[in-house]
């Protein structure tokens, strides 16, 4: 009875005591983000020029290719993410309560830091930063995570239901609007060609081009708390009552979930908001009960695979940034000019620069946590946030 409760220990916490399950999932959510970003960066002009395209018709076998791989990614492991976020939130509320330490106490300081990387990142690397919007989330669903079961419901429920309201609204009206047969001035390679402009127009227009907020916040709000909920409810543990729930996900996420998903993703640009915002959340469950029950299930050593995501996801903050810098380097025409010179080879050349950045994500993240228990950037975090110690000893 001990050897296999210590078996089920160690299939689920890695290194360090962290359960094992959430840095996997967390490598994957970050690998898979990329994802969808990678075809942002990888057109001629930057996401500006993607944005337009992507608002015509397919037209040819590998315009059809290219959806269908974005279909696969677009907004599923984004959600998934942002699940995990709010499991990481939950688990330092339950440490806060061990240690009998008031909260949020501190963590809006932690949410603060995160906003500013957001900006940081914003401006500097990438026009799709998520950080700003989970900085505000965190901030908020902080004063909430520990609140009654009733309140928590109640505000899923009113938040959630408000915004598959609006989006679904907005949807209508798209898909009913009358064709607009105008043709937008095409966005090229000059828009990518200086890393100054770039900022500059970042800067300039950056209520604009962070509009996107608005749409992000109130989803992460309902799947912060769904987060922390699920992690109450024992969806990460081995035992009867964590299977069934996984189960019931499974069936959520890819019995309902991804069919509906595959279907909006193939309709055309007027179903975007339903494509991206609404339906991936539900396959994001479906993928963390997959993850978290094969984990729990493989009792063995993790192989190069497994360790490799595990390491991402342990360095999940400084991988993001990364991968964005790395793409930015190799496709704007400020740095190798790859979306430029590889533009007839799309989509193809992408599923080759996505396989490259993620290898060298996960080379780095193994060869940094050989040396560092944390990522580069959650050890900034860390000794900003962490309070200041004193020569008094409690």
């Amino acid at each position: 009875m001990i050897h296999q409760t210590s078996a089920v220990t160690a299939a689920r916490r890695s290194r360090g005591g962290r359960i094992s399950s959430l840095d996997l999932l967390r490598g994957v959510a970050i690998l898979g983000t990329f994802g969808t970003n990678v075809f942002l960066f990888a057109h001629p002009g930057g996401p500006a020029g993607f944005f337009q395209d992507f608002v015509g018709t397919a037209t040819g076998f590998a315009e059809h290719v290219e959806i269908g791989l974005r279909v696969l990614s677009n907004g599923k492991f984004l959600a998934l993410l942002t699940i995990l976020f709010g499991v990481g939130l939950e688990l330092q509320y339950q440490s806060a309560r061990r240690r009998g330490v008031s909260w949020p106490g501190r963590y809006p300081l932690r949410a603060g830091i995160l906003f500013l990387e957001g900006v940081a990142h914003y401006l500097l690397i990438f026009e799709g930063d998520v950080l700003m919007a989970y900085g505000l989330t965190s901030l908020l669903v902080a004063y909430l995570v520990g609140r009654s079961e009733r309140v928590t419901r109640t505000v899923v429920m009113v938040v959630g239901g408000a915004y598959a309201t609006l989006i679904l609204a907005v949807t209508a009206m798209m898909v009913s609007r009358p064709d607009v047969s105008d043709e937008p001035i095409p966005v090229g390679p000059a828009a990518t060609a200086s890393w100054p402009a770039q900022f500059s127009v970042r800067l300039n227009e950056f209520l604009m081009l962070r509009a996107e907020i608005i749409l992000i916040v109130p989803s992460a709000v309902v799947l912060f708390l769904l987060g922390s909920r699920l992690r109450r409810a024992g969806v990460f543990d081995d035992t009867a009552r964590g299977g069934r729930l996984r189960a019931r996900l499974l069936v959520l996420g890819f019995a309902v979930g991804l069919p509906l998903n595959v279907l909006t993703g193939f309709s055309g640009p007027d179903w975007l908001l339903v494509d991206r915002y609404l339906l991936p959340p539900l396959v994001a469950l479906g993928l963390l009960a997959l993850v978290t029950h094969l984990t729990l299930r493989m009792r063995d050593r993790p192989g190069a695979v497994r360790s490799g995501l595990i390491a991402v996801g342990r360095t999940a903050l400084s991988c993001y940034v990364l991968q964005n810098l790395l793409a930015g380097i190799l496709c704007y025409g400020w740095g190798f000019g790859l979306a430029e010179r590889f533009a007839d080879a799309r989509p193809w050349w992408i599923v080759g620069l996505w396989g490259f950045v993620g290898l060298v994500n996960v080379a780095f993240a193994v060869a940094w946590l050989r040396h560092f228990d944390r990522g580069p950037l959650e050890l900034l975090m860390h000794r900003l946030y962490a309070p200041r110690r004193t020569g008094t000893t409690r």
